[in-house]
């Protein structure tokens, strides 16, 4: 299972996903679109994605903005999990 990345270490996982931000316990970024559609469909590739991973984000969709929130539930906190998710999602948007 994974650790919880210590407090000092996160500000060198964070430059490697430089449009996520720290909040608490937990990073977060919003992606902005032109229509709702193209929300949709993002949303359905960080699913799949996801799957992928068996880890899942907390995701808020308000028409042209979805914000995804991720943090290791079962540990209460960020692990490398999170960091990696991040990584491939980023990907999805470029």
């Amino acid at each position: 299972m994974a650790e919880l990345i210590k407090a000092d270490d996160l500000k060198n996982r964070l430059k490697k996903i430089p449009e996520w931000e720290l909040e608490k316990k937990h990073i977060e970024r919003t992606f902005e679109f032109d229509e709702f559609s193209e929300s949709i469909d993002f949303v359905n590739s960080v699913a799949e994605v996801a799957e992928d991973e068996e880890h899942h984000p907390d995701i808020d969709i308000r028409y042209n903005k979805v914000r995804l929130i991720l943090w290791t539930h079962s540990k209460g906190g960020l692990t490398e999990l999170d960091f990696a998710l991040a990584e491939r999602i980023d990907t999805l948007a470029e």
